[in-house]
């Protein structure tokens, strides 16, 4: 009897180790390698001004040729926009010194589409900035650049006031930022090639 129980675990124990090795095998990782992310909004006196992100940190996990997982971090203080008074400003509105990381979690894959080299896709996920965190939605146009390396980009309007952020003011306050701002972005994604699904993946099917 004591023989018997000993092999089941034995074999279940196996089970495990190759579901578990299948698993890491079948999963890859992509690395932010480089990017282009901008803050874009104007002002009450119709001025215009573009807030640059000089560092981005992230990583996408693809599993079973989809993407599982995403991670993007943007320290606060990377936030740039060549103007000292401004850059001051922007770094107060998020409280940097106690919220000095923007991030963003997926949660779950809505949708992808693969045309060739061509790759669009849909995902939800919570943007944690100055110590508020909300759902969004992030759609996105990706391409294959070459084997392995993958671009995409898209645009994300944020109301400041959502995440309880006051919107910046200068000239004494009687030039003020408007509360909507857009992010746009442009990032790509480096690591071993992956032959990303080639029919229509929706999370309704």
């Amino acid at each position: 009897m004591k023989t018997i129980l000993f092999n089941k675990r034995a074999v279940s124990a196996l089970l495990f180790m190759f579901i578990t090795a299948g698993v890491l095998v079948n999963a890859q990782t992509l690395n932010i390698k480089s990017s282009a992310v901008t803050v874009n909004g104007e002002t009450n006196v119709k001025h215009d001004f573009t807030i640059k992100a000089t560092e981005v940190k992230g990583k996408m996990t693809v599993a079973d040729n989809l993407p599982k997982s995403l991670t993007v971090e943007i320290p606060v203080r990377s936030l740039i926009s060549g103007e000292k008074q401004m850059d001051k400003k922007t770094h107060e509105a998020f409280n940097e010194p106690k919220n000095p990381t923007i991030l963003f979690n997926m949660t779950e894959l809505n949708s992808i589409q693969v045309n060739g080299d061509d790759i669009a896709v849909t995902v939800t996920g919570n943007l944690s900035l100055s110590g508020a965190t909300k759902k969004v939605t992030l759609k996105a146009d990706g391409k294959v650049t070459s084997p392995g390396v993958y671009t995409f980009q898209g645009s994300l309007p944020v109301k400041m006031s959502d995440y309880g952020m006051k919107a910046p003011t200068a000239m004494l306050g009687t030039m003020k930022t408007k509360d909507q701002v857009t992010v746009n972005y442009r990032v790509t994604f480096e690591g071993a090639p992956i032959n990303f699904n080639s029919t229509a993946y929706s999370q309704n099917k």
